[in-house]
């Protein structure tokens, strides 16, 4: 387009705006109007439908880069039938995302490989499609980040940052073995968003078990209550493994008595440790 065009003009205008997508398109959208006799109606409401587009694929462009979701783990690789039908019909309303409009909670208890962390980061990639903000993080790479915080004197501004998240993913809460030091920058976290934004969280340990997190028996319990207060609870159960169903997959050899062995696993979340709210309306 040269300087003299009667379009240039225009499509600075158009930038200083904002607009970026009616500078670029706005020209081939008129000479489209003109083919097919649209209006001058019709080609702006055209033009306004292009511009919402592209701000919602940039939107999610830049909450994907903040979320830092591992890769590949999403709903098209998540292989849902191996836990229970309540499981099953409870995912399809979290990826919706209503229950972070409430500040609820969501906890996913099971054994090592249950795929915990998959289901997490899929919910996660569901929420960010629909224009929600979350972060996915290990406990542990969160409890360093608060620590460096607390100890510059910017714990505050730190806790800020990761407010601007309608969710911060928890992965693996309970493989942390807390100092001192550590279990309250995250009980710190854990308060600051309570009743006000949702924090997810997968843990291995049942809520018997996590004074090995927090340290002493006040704080667990001040912990548990805050977390379970308002939330969605999911037990995800199975017979193996999903990393011992891969390896089995790659393997020629199918020892049966190893199957068995492996199926015997037990220490699934108690249902003593259940709230009212167990059953997860979402």
């Amino acid at each position: 387009m040269s300087a003299d065009s009667p379009h240039h003009g225009l499509s600075i205008m158009l930038r200083t705006l904002k607009l970026p997508t009616f500078a670029a398109m706005h020209e081939q959208v008129a000479l489209r109007g003109d083919r097919e006799g649209w209006t001058l109606g019709q080609s702006l409401r055209h033009l306004c439908e292009l511009e919402i587009e592209e701000r919602r694929v940039r939107k999610i462009e830049r909450l994907l880069k903040a979320a830092e979701l591992p890769p590949d783990k999403t709903m098209a690789t998540l292989d849902a039938k191996r836990w229970s039908t309540k499981v099953q019909r409870q995912i399809p309303a979290l990826c919706e995302g209503d229950f972070l409009g409430r500040a609820e909670n969501l906890l996913v208890f099971g054994l090592p490989g249950r795929g915990k962390s998959h289901l997490c980061a899929a919910i996660g990639y569901e929420l960010v499609r629909r224009g929600r903000p979350v972060h996915f993080t290990s406990t542990a790479m969160l409890v360093q980040r608060l620590l460096r915080a607390k100890r510059d004197l910017t714990l505050e501004r730190e806790l800020d940052r990761l407010d601007h998240f309608d969710a911060v993913i928890l992965d693996d809460i309970g493989y942390v073995q807390q100092e001192r030091d550590e279990m309250e920058v995250l009980f710190t976290f854990l308060a600051a968003r309570y009743e006000r934004k949702s924090v997810i969280i997968t843990s291995n340990l049942v809520f018997s078990q996590w004074d090995r997190i927090f340290k002493d028996a006040m704080t667990t319990a001040a912990a548990i209550d805050r977390l379970v207060h308002h939330s969605v609870i999911l037990e995800l159960t199975s017979k193996r493994s999903f990393r011992t169903d891969a390896a089995f997959d790659r393997s020629d050899n199918y020892d049966d008595n190893y199957t068995e062995l492996l199926g015997n696993s037990s220490g699934l979340p108690e249902k003593a440790t259940q709230t009212a709210q167990a059953d997860g309306e979402v």
